[in-house]
């Protein structure tokens, strides 16, 4: 692993709310000492690359390995282990290192899978260490198979994000990736239907879904959240997060309009 990269910021309640308000309104409006919800650390010490820091895709040069040629990047997922709660309030040093790098072949051709690690400190104990994995992938890479799935579960929640949603959380998080914003270049240069929801803003749909069903005081912390990405989400169609709760934890499947399964996520209390 690489040399890690350390920031430090105090956790405002105002990138919170500001994803509280678009995404989930029906939690209380947040008070200094109160729990940040478990992932909404990913609101915070947002993308700072300056524009020639930027890739022509709008992601950032810094956090990629070095050497990679290829030129679309995607979210595939992310592993993360909740130490204790984070509070509004909270000084936080988050340090950032690059991690595991892995290069295979496959039906979309070269891929190189790498992998950022996460870690959110407080009085310089760790509170959240998190797993961020990245895919780069050949120009004009064919998606993978599509998988269908049933979109039931003892919860459902629903949601259609438009165009407002994916500019707000491309504000919150400053990311420039031009899938999520520019239609010619996600339709011309990477080959895609339309605007593509954020995966980290599918993760936090997900997670906010799993742990709605503390219902309305304040929420546990799980000890584990495990999400993967399968296939893409396009802005103006409705998402489907189906819960499934069991005595250790819960899973939840994001299901696309026309059926297909997008992500998978698994908490273990």
């Amino acid at each position: 692993m690489g040399t890690a990269v350390s920031r430090v910021q105090r956790i405002d309640p105002a990138p919170a709310n500001d994803y509280r308000g678009t995404f989930a309104p029906w939690l209380p409006e947040p008070s200094p000492g109160d729990p940040l919800p478990p992932g909404w650390e990913g609101l915070y010490f947002p993308f700072a690359a300056g524009m020639d820091g930027l890739r022509p895709d709008g992601t950032p040069l810094g956090d990629a390995p070095p050497g990679i040629d290829l030129p679309r990047r995607m979210y595939a997922g992310e592993d993360t282990v909740f130490h204790r709660p984070i509070r509004f309030g909270d000084t936080v040093e988050q340090r950032v290192r690059q991690g595991r790098v892995t290069e295979k072949n496959g039906r979309s051709g070269r891929l190189v899978f790498a992998d950022l690690e996460r870690e959110y400190l407080v009085d310089g104990e760790p509170a959240v260490q998190s797993t961020w994995h990245d895919v780069f992938l050949e120009e004009g890479a064919p998606p993978p198979p599509a998988r269908r799935a049933d979109p039931a579960g003892d919860r459902c929640h629903r949601l259609t994000p438009d165009p407002r949603h994916l500019f707000r959380f491309s504000a919150i998080t400053f990311n420039t990736h031009r899938v999520h914003y520019d239609r010619c270049w996600a339709r011309q240069v990477e080959g895609l239907e339309d605007l593509l929801v954020h995966g980290p803003l599918t993760r936090l749909l997900m997670l906010d879904a799993i742990l709605s069903g503390d219902g309305p005081g304040p929420r546990r912390t799980p000890a584990r959240c495990s999400f993967t990405a399968t296939a893409p989400l396009f802005v103006d169609r409705e998402i489907t997060v189906a819960v499934t709760d069991g005595a250790d934890g819960a899973r939840a499947v994001a299901v696309a309009e026309d059926g297909r399964l997008a992500a998978e996520a698994t908490v273990r209390w």
